[in-house]
Parts: C-alpha cells; structure tokens; sequence
C-alpha cells in the first residue's frame, strides 16, 4: 500500500489545503470521545487476542457486507452463519474469507469504507503493500501474527487509539457484567454503557415476549403491567448510571412523540402480554415510552438520542436467513417538526434536559433540524449517521446547518461502529472533513484562523464531551 497521503481529502486548492492543514495538526492528536457506539464490552473485558483478520474486520462489518451483498457475493462466504439451518453453511476457513473481501477491494474505491479501510491497514497494522487478490495472503499473514502480541489485545490498542471514553450501546435486559468487570479494572479508559430500551417498546414484535422474560429475570420479579414495566425501566436507568452511563438511546423508524393515559398505556400492555398488539398500538406505545424516556431524563440527567429515520431490515431474505443488523437498513423520509412537537413543549425548555437528534433524512437538516436545535435549548444536532459518516455527508451537514444552528448546538461527532480498529479511522476522517470545511469559511473570509481554530477543535473534542455529560 502506498503511503497515505497527509492532505487526504483536503480541498486541492492551495489556499484552503494550507488552512485545512493547519487546523488539523491542531486537533489530530486530541483524545478521542466515542459517545456512541456498538463494541461489545465483553471483547475488553476479557482482553483475549482478536481470532484472525476476517473476523475482526470482515464479517461483522455491515458497511462491508451489505456492498460485496449488493454485488453478488453470498453472505456465508464472509462467514456470516445463517439463522434459518438451511444450506450452504458459512465460510469458517478466514484465509478465504479474506480472499474473497480482498478479491472485491475495487468496490470500495471512492467510499469512506474504504477511508476506514486504508487507515486500519496503514496505520494500525502497519501494512505497506496495496490490498488486491495477489497481496491478500501476504497482509492476512502480516495483521495475523501482530493480532497475536500483547500490543494489539483490546485493552492496548484501547490506549493506543488514545481513546478518552468509549460508550457501548446495551439492551435494558443487558446484566452489565462485562462493563462491572471493566469498571473494577479501573482502566485509563473511560467504558460506559448505554441504556437502549428498544426491544420492549416493539410489542408487536414476535421477540417482545422473550425479552421481556429477559427483563424479568434481569431485575429478578415478574412485570405484569404497565407500571411494573415503568418501575423496571427506572430502575435499569439507575443502575446503568451507576456504572458510568451519561445517555439512552432510542431508534425508531418515525420520531413520533405523543402522550397517553395510564389506562391506555396499560391496555396496550395486556395486549402485547396476550399475543395481539397491532402495528398501530405499538406505534402509539413507542410514541408514549419516548416521552416517558424524556420525562426520566429530567429527573435522572441521562442524555437521551434519537436515532429516526431507518428502516431496518429491509431485505425480508437476508433477515429471515441471517438475522438482524445485516446491512439491510435503509433510510426513509423523516419529519421532525409535528412529530418532535409533543416531547420538545413538554421538556425542551428544561435546562435539566439533553436531547440529541440523528437522521439519515439529509432534506431534513436545514428545513427542520437546523431550526429546531437552533431553538430549543434541550435539543443538540448529532453527527452524520450511516449512510452519511462519509466525506461528502459530513460536508453537506455542515454546509446546511451550522448557519442556522452553529457549533454550539451540535453534539460534536460520533463514530456509531461495531468495528472496533476502525473507531481511530473514523475519528480521524470526521476531522480532516472539519478542518477542510472551516477552512473554506477561512478561505472565503468569513471566520478567522482564531475562530476556526476553536470551532475545529470543539467539533472534534469539547461539543461530544459536553453534549453527554462527559466533563
């Protein structure tokens, strides 16, 4: 691989790559804050070697699957087991895992997978050769022995990826026993968990059952009505705050918003314990749980993140034969402004409440998201999501938002990944695409270099650590 180039994805004009440059050796080195995102706490907790390269960089990655997906390639070849017992079974051997993933690295040209991509393998692992279908043996070989030494176990690289804090998101009926075991490690890394309650507020699900029986079993007492549901809830928030926790989090594919009566919200629980809420009802459920979320944040100070506008699981195929969370999510039209109404005039005057918002809907940002932050003094913008932690998103969301909203409202950047290696990469582009955006506004004279010095770095480092709490 040939060496990454240091003006990567600057401006080539030589006024603003000189700013950009500039206002990225300021921040490149800052600590990172990951307030949101999907490593699993075990892997730290146990601090065991990663397998081998594919499974720690291919098969959990759905940036990587869903595009081989896209262009023919079965998903048991990455090694993804199917859910459904039916054949061909998954690719175990990781060498042709590997193979397969580099004979395909020509898919990635031009995406910020293969940003990512590229750093991992350069900066992380050390890689020098470029990645193709001759090379794969050689780097699989390379990343392979280094997987093995104790400077690439989680816990170093941890350190070495200079992460400051790192926020995992857990269900409600999570036990917390891999975060009490970091927490008693008492690492230079701050772990935490983050509340995601989803699963309960889906009662037309068929696993909404089962993962109430996990709750039950969790806080060790039956939930038989609505307000069981309620006490058991607060109870997970308080002890998941306990251990570190600054935030909740909610996805919802509407950002509906909208109070009931007790008596209802109890009727919607006895149908969902009896087997026969409707679409509907858990629309109404979901709508009703985000305002109680809001109404606890109040009281608890628990940051709350919404998460709208993704239709998971689109592709009925990949998700009967392999599960959720496959690469098969796709972003639909959101409205924000009636659906947010109900939760923002109840408590987005509060100075006690924190209310962070992500969409994957970009004609929402200057229409309704920009305006809405750039009000409410509860609600903060959060970063590009998805479809849009890309170099060209990213710019986009600035371009559309930050006249209206500013800095200040905005929630800083989030990197959102299960890839654990990659949490650098992402960390890394989402500042290079920030210095190159202020330094246009240099360039164009509309900031100077003093303001675009602060803003670059609170939108890498100061904005995350204050929209959670985490100062």
């Amino acid at each position: 691989m040939s060496e990454l180039h240091e003006d990567r994805y600057f401006e080539p004009d030589p006024t603003i790559r000189r700013y950009a440059r500039s206002l990225y050796n300021e921040t490149r080195a800052l600590p990172i804050v990951s307030p949101h995102g999907h490593v699993d706490p075990a892997i730290l907790a146990k601090n065991e070697a990663f397998a081998d390269p594919a499974s720690l960089i291919v098969t959990p990655d759905h940036y990587i699957l869903r595009m081989l997906y896209s262009r023919g390639v079965p998903l048991e070849s990455l090694g993804v087991a199917a859910i459904d017992g039916k054949p061909p079974a998954a690719e175990i051997d990781p060498r042709r895992i590997w193979q397969t993933f580099a004979d395909h690295w020509d898919l990635f040209r031009a995406t910020p997978t293969r940003a990512w991509l590229e750093y991992e393998l350069s900066e992380v692992f050390g890689v020098t050769r470029a990645l193709d279908s001759a090379s794969a043996q050689h780097i699989y070989d390379a990343i392979a022995e280094r997987l093995q030494s104790s400077e690439f176990r989680p816990r170093a690289l941890l350190k070495r990826f200079n992460i400051e804090v790192l926020a995992t998101t857990d269900a409600a009926s999570d036990t917390l026993e891999h975060h009490k075991a970091l927490r008693a490690l008492k690492l230079s890394t701050r772990v935490i968990p983050t509340l995601r309650p989803d699963a309960l507020f889906r009662i037309a699900a068929s696993e909404w059952s089962a993962e109430l029986a996990t709750l039950e079993r969790v806080v060790g007492g039956s939930i038989g009505d609505y307000p069981g549901l309620v006490r058991a809830l607060a109870g997970r928030r308080a002890e998941f705050k306990a251990l570190g926790a600054t935030a909740t989090d909610h996805a919802v594919v509407v950002p509906r918003t909208e109070r009931v009566t007790d008596t209802e919200a109890g009727y919607l629980f006895t149908k969902a314990r009896e087997g026969v809420a409707t679409a509907d009802d858990q629309a109404r459920f979901e709508a009703h749980l985000l305002m109680e979320m809001a109404r606890m944040s109040v009281d608890d100070g628990l940051v709350m993140q919404l998460h709208a506008g993704s239709l998971r699981d689109h592709n009925e195929l990949v998700r009967r034969r392999f599960g959720p969370d496959r690469g098969g999510d796709i972003p639909v039209a959101t409205e924000f402004t009636r659906n947010l109404r109900p939760l923002l005039n109840a408590y987005g005057n509060d100075a006690r409440f924190r209310l962070i918002v992500f969409t994957l809907d970009e004609s929402t940002y200057s229409r309704e998201l920009a305006p809405l932050a750039g009000h409410y003094p509860a609600m903060l913008l959060g970063a590009p999501w998805w479809f849009h932690d890309s170099i060209e998103g990213m710019t986009h969301f600035r371009r559309r938002t930050i006249e209206t909203v500013g800095i200040e409202n905005m929630a800083g950047f989030t990197d959102d990944t299960r890839a654990f290696c990659s949490i650098p990469a992402r960390h890394d582009l989402a500042r290079r695409v920030d210095a190159n955006y202020l330094a246009g506004l240099i360039a164009r004279h509309v900031i100077g270099m003093g303001d675009a010095s602060e803003m670059a770095r609170a939108l890498a480092y100061d904005c995350a650590k204050r929209a959670y709490h985490l100062t």
